[in-house]
This record gives structure tokens, C-alpha cells and sequence, in this order.
């Protein structure tokens, strides 16, 4: 593509302004929601926590997408980070195994850690990335089996467990199959 296609005329590419759109959006909604219902009652904390969340996964595809030109690895890219957002988001806001106080939840971030080592072990190449992602998978697998043994009957119970664990499984298991694609290509 042209710089022209790609870029808007004062030289900022509009999906940069569309993605830093929607991340300031995400974060604005919690405080219009304050303003309609009680239901919904962050504290400042939270709107910095969600601030540095939100910002933090846009900076980190910021990057990716400089680095590269693949879309492939771009994609894996975004669907991992998206993913350790959820994992961190849902935790912290109400917990996977019971509540957020449920001590077990900290075992995610087992898998948040090997995501992250095994990317920066590979220094963010394709191939890396993919087995650092297929790591996560396998550790986000082991974390939901202790989550369903141990969780007993606690929100959302054992099935509950199953899906919610399996769907992280999947997301990380995407993101590898997304990577290792990026790797069979000559840019990735």
C-alpha cells in the first residue's frame, strides 16, 4: 500500500486514530455508566488501573505493528494481548476461581509469566512467540484443571471452569497458530 492509502492527510494513519479512539472510549464508559446507575461505582484507582491496562495493551500493539509489515504475526499479536488483557481484567474484577479475593486466581498469573518470558526468551521473533504462546495455552490448561479440582462449587462451578478455562485455551492456542504462520512467511 501507498503511504497515501495508508496514512490521512495531516500524516496519521486512521486506524491508529480509530484503535486510540476505541481504547478511550472503553475507558470513558465505566464513568457515563456512573452517571445513569449505581450499579457501576469505580473509584479512582480503578479508572488509573483501566487506564494503564487499556494504554499498556494499546502501546504494546503500537509496537508490534512497527515491527513488522506481517499481518499474520501482527494478528497473533493483537489476539495474545487481548487475551492477558481479559485474563487480568476478568481477575481483578471479580476472579475466575470465586471471587477476586480467592487466593488460587494468582495461579493465572503463572500463565501471564510464561507468555511473557517465552516472548522475550525469543526476542519477539515469530517462531518463538509461537511456542511461547503454546506454552501459555498448555499452562492456562494446567491452571483451569486446578481451578476446576479445587475450585469446587465456587462461581462459576465446575463446568463454568471448564468453558471459561477453555476458552483462554483457545485464545492463546490462536495466537500461536497465528505466530507460527507469521514464522512460515519471509517478513515474519
Amino acid at each position: 500500500m501507498t503511504k497515501e492509502v495508508t496514512e490521512g492527510k495531516g500524516g496519521c494513519n486512521p486506524w491508529r486514530i480509530a484503535g486510540w479512539g476505541l481504547a478511550a472510549t472503553l475507558w470513558l464508559i465505566p464513568l457515563a455508566t456512573m452517571r445513569i446507575t449505581d450499579a457501576v461505582n469505580w473509584t479512582a484507582f480503578d479508572f488509573v488501573f483501566a487506564a494503564v491496562m487499556i494504554g499498556g495493551v494499546g502501546i504494546a500493539f503500537e509496537l508490534a505493528v512497527r515491527t513488522t509489515r506481517n499481518l499474520a504475526y501482527r494478528a497473533g499479536s493483537g489476539l495474545a494481548l487481548v487475551t492477558a488483557f481479559l485474563l487480568i481484567w476478568i481477575n481483578a474484577a471479580v476472579g475466575i476461581i470465586g471471587d477476586e479475593g480467592n487466593p488460587l486466581n494468582l495461579l493465572y498469573g503463572a500463565v501471564l509469566a510464561t507468555a511473557l518470558a517465552g516472548a522475550i526468551g525469543a526476542r519477539f521473533q515469530a517462531r518463538g512467540m509461537a511456542r511461547a504462546m503454546t506454552a501459555a495455552a498448555i499452562v492456562q490448561a494446567l491452571v483451569g484443571g486446578v481451578a476446576v479440582v479445587a475450585g469446587g462449587s465456587a462461581p462459576p462451578g465446575p463446568t463454568g471452569q471448564i468453558v471459561l478455562n477453555g476458552l483462554f485455551v483457545l485464545l492463546f492456542a490462536g495466537a500461536a497458530l497465528l505466530f507460527a504462520r507469521a514464522a512460515g512467511t519471509a517478513d515474519g
